[in-house]
Formats: C-alpha cells, sequence, structure tokens
C-alpha cells in the first residue's frame, strides 16, 4: 500500500511538472508570437507613413526643388522597413522623420502650400499614422516587457531556453525619436 502511494504521488508530481511545462513554454509562445505580429504592424504603419511623405514630397515639390535623393531615400527606406529588426526601425524611424522635419519646414514657407487641401489632408494622415505607430511601440513593448520578465525568472527561465527562446530587444527611443514631428499648421 505505501508503494502505492509513493507512485501516485510520482506520478501526480510528474504530471503536474509535465503540465507546468507545456503551459509555460505555450505563455512563452504566444508572447513570442503576438510580439512578432505586433512589430510587423509597426513595420507596415512606418510603410504607410513613407509612402505619406514621399505624396507629401510630390505635392510641395512645386514650391521647392527636392533633389533626386530623397525620392531615393524614401523608395529605399520603404523597401527595407519590411524585413527590418527593431535596431534597423529605430533608423529608419529616424531618417523618416528628418525627411518629414524638411518637408514641413518646406512648406512653412509657403502660406499658399500651408492652406493646399492636398497637403493639408496628407499632414493629417502622417499625424494619424504617427499615433498609429506610437500604439504599436506601445503594445509591442509591453509584450516584451512581459515576455522577458518570463525568460528572467526561474523555472521559465529554465523552459524557455531549453526550447532555444532568448529574450527580445524593446523598441526603444533616442531624444531625437521622442520628438514627434508637427503636423499640421495653425
Amino acid at each position: 500500500m505505501d508503494i502505492l502511494l509513493v507512485v501516485s504521488v510520482l506520478i501526480i508530481i510528474f504530471l503536474v511538472s509535465v503540465f507546468y511545462f507545456f503551459s509555460t513554454y505555450n505563455r512563452l509562445k504566444s508572447l513570442r508570437n503576438a510580439a512578432d505580429a505586433t512589430l510587423s504592424q509597426t513595420r507596415v504603419a512606418m510603410k504607410k507613413r513613407l509612402d505619406m511623405i514621399e505624396q507629401l514630397v510630390e505635392a510641395v515639390k512645386s514650391y521647392a526643388k527636392f533633389e533626386k535623393d530623397t525620392f531615393e531615400k524614401i523608395t529605399s527606406l520603404r523597401a527595407n522597413v519590411g524585413k527590418a529588426g527593431t535596431g534597423e526601425l529605430k533608423k529608419i524611424d529616424v531618417e523618416s522623420r528628418g525627411i518629414l522635419g524638411n518637408i514641413i519646414a518646406v512648406a512653412e514657407n509657403y502660406p499658399a502650400l500651408k492652406t493646399s487641401e492636398t497637403v493639408t489632408s496628407l499632414m493629417t494622415s502622417v499625424k494619424d499614422i504617427e499615433d498609429e505607430i506610437a500604439r504599436h511601440r506601445y503594445t509591442y513593448n509591453n509584450i516584451i516587457q512581459e515576455y522577458n520578465t518570463m525568460m528572467d525568472t526561474i523555472p521559465s527561465r529554465f523552459i524557455g531556453r531549453s526550447a532555444g527562446m532568448s529574450k527580445k530587444e524593446y523598441l526603444d527611443f533616442f531624444d531625437e525619436e521622442l520628438k514627434k514631428p508637427v503636423v499640421s499648421w495653425g
């Protein structure tokens, strides 16, 4: 009878351990997949912003000369945003904000351009996309915080590492990235 009790307890401990292992593994996988999906949504929003910037350049170019380099830079950034990791997304964000800042500076010098319905509409779209990017970054960083916390705590750390998982990088920002471009005139 004592052997049966010991075997039963060992089987229960084993089953609980297996259940815990798989539920922790599934939670880590779920968080990782959610982070990847949110990062993809961030990439899509950044591509939309680059598309809007290109349309703004087209709308503004009759008032100011934009170098061929500006168009090539936008095309290059758009091509790279789809496969960019978190580090590359930071660089693309800084560069696209710089181009947008130049467009805004040009538009400020031309009152007729500031009141153009096309330009005003595009600037509103850029503002909306900026807000969308901020929401995606916020969501991504929250998911990564939970994921990385699980990867830092025991026993989920061992479960994650045994499955080949590692901590993920946050979408953190430098001071120049935190300055949201002013996209309205008023």
